[in-house]
């Protein structure tokens, strides 16, 4: 055997070697993985929706608040009352949401002027927490924020889910705020005569939860201003004193359409379709296209409480009616 060969023969001796040193710890690990107990799973945590959203118009800071989310059925007959299921239900289609099951959302709104801290609506309250909802003290909370701290409480309207939260445990929820709100609204539904028939549940609200606050309100009319850049605009038709509220600081303008639409597809495509909660379903349509005209010709975002959270965003108009564009990073600019 020549030189040569024998260091080929050593290095193929090493070579084996090596692989089978290899192979050989392979095949001892093997087992070891096998064996080795299982890692647990991560848990599923559930769906999450953010509890605030924040950003600032001009000289404003506004927050929406997540006062909860209540999935249920519809939209129909809520939604395009006087419509035959099937064609709400083809216009769902259309747009890519389900038929027969929707998720109402309720988002009271938080307006910092830095001079003022002005609170728009209530939520549901404590009543429907037991169901997830009436969460606005606790996400004010989470924003930064004490009840204490809320120089004023706007009502924009007096139905349950915008007046639940103005008590708590039977005092004041916003104990140093003062309040405003419309003039025909308080006037409607305080009379005495509202105390019974289709009004009388709403009726009790008003009287267990606003009426002890008459004291400290201020009733404003159309163009009542709210502070230094907020004033109120009237927008009867869902009820009879139904206001939204004009913001503008720095050159911008925001509107704050409370009930003016509640469904972003049903409500602002088919602005003429009844809602059943409308008081007057007419002057509701008439108002809506009102006011989603001046939105869309002045290319305004708006916060709609019942619009998908965080409930901010924009109008087009449509040939019928308006596409709803929501915010994506238009208000961090």
């Amino acid at each position: 055997m020549t030189g040569n060969s024998v260091k080929d023969c050593t290095k193929l001796t090493r070579r084996g070697a090596l692989k089978t040193a290899i192979l050989g710890g392979a095949a001892l690990a093997v087992p070891q993985v096998m064996v080795r107990p299982a890692q647990a799973k991560a848990p599923m945590l559930g769906a999450m929706v953010p509890q605030f959203y924040r950003f600032t118009l001009g000289d404003f800071e506004i927050t929406t608040l997540n006062d909860g989310l209540r999935p249920g059925d519809g939209p129909h007959p809520t939604f395009g009352a006087d419509q035959p299921a099937e064609t709400v239900q083809a216009l769902l289609r259309e747009n890519s949401l389900p038929e027969t099951k929707f998720v109402n959302g309720f988002a009271p709104t938080l307006v910092n002027t830095g001079n003022e801290l002005v609170l728009f609506d209530t939520g549901l309250g404590a009543g429907a927490r037991a169901n997830g909802m009436g969460n606005t003290r606790n996400v004010l909370a989470a924003a930064g924020y004490t009840p204490d701290q809320v120089d004023v409480v706007v009502l924009t309207h007096m139905h349950p889910d915008h007046i639940g939260g103005l008590m708590e445990d039977g005092a004041p929820a916003y104990a140093n705020a003062r309040y405003v709100t419309g003039e025909t609204e308080y006037n409607f539904w305080s009379a005495p005569e509202r105390m019974s028939g289709p009004t009388e549940r709403v009726a009790k609200m008003v009287d267990g939860m606003v009426k002890p606050l008459a004291e400290k309100m201020t009733f404003i009319k159309d163009g009542g201003s709210v502070v230094s850049g907020i004033s109120g605009m009237d927008a009867a038709g869902h009820t009879p004193g139904h206001m939204i509220y004009m913001l503008e600081s720095g050159g911008r303008s925001l509107v704050l359409t409370a009930d003016t639409a509640n469904h972003f597809v049903v409500s602002l495509q088919r602005p003429d379709w009844e809602v059943a909660f409308d008081a007057d379903k007419a002057g509701a349509a008439a108002t809506r296209k009102k006011v989603f005209d001046m939105i869309a010709a002045d290319k305004l975002p708006f916060i709609g409480y019942h619009m998908p959270w965080p409930a901010v965003g924009f109008v087009e108009k449509m040939d019928v009616g308006y596409r709803y564009i929501p915010n994506s990073y238009q208000m961090q600019l």
